[in-house]
């Protein structure tokens, strides 16, 4: 466990998987910004079971609060030959705008760059999405550009902005107190 001042984070486990399918699922949680995607839980449970056997270095963590409440999920996956990893989060709608997304993120951000030999993180998110942006902004994320027709959601193609840290940005952990 991943353990932060305000959150936790968690590698996710099979009984997880009704909170990730409830709100997976749940376009007032995903939808505005994200491609709408409706999986039943059978779906999400051979998800996670190909996650458990793939060599490939993707993984699903669980945010909760300190009191072990889930509120969201952060994931990353690698892509070997840049050496970089690029992450994706998301809250529960209650517990956003607290300071939990960007906790989240920079537990992952301390996590990854103490763990694994990275040169980036980057993160993409939606041009309207402006608390994301907010997040991987106070996460010291800098913004380099726009992705043009990145995703088709809601009837139309949206444009994203991709943001990264580098590991010479980073320096030292920001907020990681502990992992166990």
């Amino acid at each position: 466990m991943l353990e932060g001042k305000t959150v936790n984070l968690r590698a996710m486990e099979r009984e997880d998987i009704d909170f990730i399918a409830e709100y997976g699922n749940d376009l007032r949680c995903m939808g505005e910004y994200w491609p709408d995607e409706q999986r039943s839980k059978s779906d999400w449970v051979k998800m996670f079971d190909n996650l458990q056997s793939s060599p490939r270095d993707f993984k699903v963590f669980i945010i909760q609060k300190k009191d072990g409440t889930k509120i969201g999920d952060i994931h990353h996956g690698l892509n070997q030959s840049h050496k970089l990893m690029e992450i994706h989060y998301w809250l529960v709608q209650n517990e956003r705008k607290k300071g939990y997304g960007t906790e989240a993120v920079q537990l992952m951000v301390d996590y990854l760059f103490l763990s694994k030999e990275l040169v980036r993180i980057q993160a993409i998110v939606d041009v309207r999405n402006k608390p994301s942006q907010r997040v991987l902004e106070k996460a010291c994320f800098k913004r380099e550009g726009t992705i043009r027709n990145c995703y088709f959601n809601r009837g139309a193609w949206r444009d994203y902005y991709l943001y990264s840290i580098l590991r010479e940005e980073w320096k030292e952990p920001k907020i990681l107190t502990k992992t166990t």
